[in-house]
């Protein structure tokens, strides 16, 4: 028998009354929801929990990056402009190719 997970609040922290602030002028405000997500999840993580779906967790945190460093984009682009990790074609024989690095 397990109990409920229960997330705790601090209602005078000044990031929770800076969030709270920040929906009541505008509830439809996609920053304020994800950087609520992220806190959430962040707890989770700090927990030792893990996330259903982390793609959605980097994608907010690129988000956030994004405007923390000014860069703003249309609406509709999303990350799928990101450019492959890596550029070389790929190769069947990986392995031969991480032996040759060694």
């Amino acid at each position: 028998m397990q109990s409920k997970k229960t997330m705790e609040l601090n209602p005078h922290n000044a990031i929770i009354n800076e969030l709270r602030g920040k929906a009541e002028v505008d509830q439809s405000d996609k920053t304020v929801k994800d950087l609520v997500w992220l806190l959430y999840e962040t707890s989770l993580l700090t927990s030792g929990f893990s996330l259903e779906d982390s793609s959605q967790f980097a994608t907010r945190i690129h988000r956030m990056i994004k405007l923390g460093l000014s860069i703003f984009e249309e609406e509709g682009n999303g990350d799928d402009d990101l450019p492959p990790l890596d550029d070389a074609p790929a190769e069947d024989n990986t392995n031969a190719k991480m032996e040759e690095i060694d």
